[in-house]
């Protein structure tokens, strides 16, 4: 099933093609590895470490412009959705699924991702759950998993960012110019197993973390 379009589609676009992809382009020193890897289809999610509210904008900005529909973005409600005009730059410009992170008991905050991914969106997540310290992995949180093991059919595809944390770390609201790395790893398939999975994208984080790291001479 693909993605639905409609007419509030291109302010979307040109939000991230003429303003964020230019910005970031000029003040960070942005280089990808793997950038093939990174397909917007159905049933797929694009798993991603999490340093800084940079991170979703930099990840938007290596999609495809007529791809950019076809991807929403996972994103706590309490912040994105605070006040009416911030709510709908997250909805119309931004592409975020508000989901509460305490939600009511009986209710399935993932609910709005499952309904997303059904609807043919490529879905992006932060398995970390929270921006932590700059340049430092958290560990991952169980959402992911639990999707994929509702949704067997879907891919996850893991993406490890380097320098976000230091251009906009948490609490900041100056971007400072740094050089910015992304890797793109090989898509992931549910296994059977919970805990199995998230220590399978854990280690997939990990080697694409590796590959970015200083080689030393021979």
């Amino acid at each position: 099933m693909s993605a639905p379009k409609s007419k509030s589609d291109l302010p979307r676009q040109l939000f991230y093609v003429l303003i964020v992809r230019p910005v970031l382009m000029i003040l960070l020193g942005l280089s990808v590895r793997h950038l093939e890897r990174l397909t917007v289809k159905p049933r797929q999610i694009i798993a991603a470490n999490h340093n800084s509210h940079l991170d979703a904008l930099v990840l938007m900005s290596l999609i495809k412009f007529h791809d950019i529909p076809k991807v929403k973005l996972v994103a706590a409600k309490d912040y994105f959705c605070k006040t009416p005009f911030r709510t709908w730059l997250s909805l119309n410009l931004i592409g975020v699924i508000p989901i509460e992170r305490n939600a009511a008991e009986g209710t399935d905050p993932l609910a709005p991702v499952i309904e997303a991914i059904e609807e043919g969106y490529t879905v992006v997540m932060f398995p970390e759950g929270t921006r932590g310290e700059p340049e430092k992995r958290q560990p991952l949180k169980y959402g992911v998993a639990k999707l994929v093991q509702q949704m067997p059919d879907v891919t996850v595809t893991p993406v490890f960012m380097h320098g976000l944390g230091k251009s906009l770390p948490r609490g900041e609201a100056l971007l400072v110019p740094f050089v910015c790395q992304v890797n793109v790893g090989e898509a992931l398939s549910w296994g059977g197993d919970r805990a199995a999975f998230i220590a399978l994208l854990e280690k997939s984080l990990s080697d694409l973390e590796q590959e970015l790291a200083p080689k030393g001479w021979d």
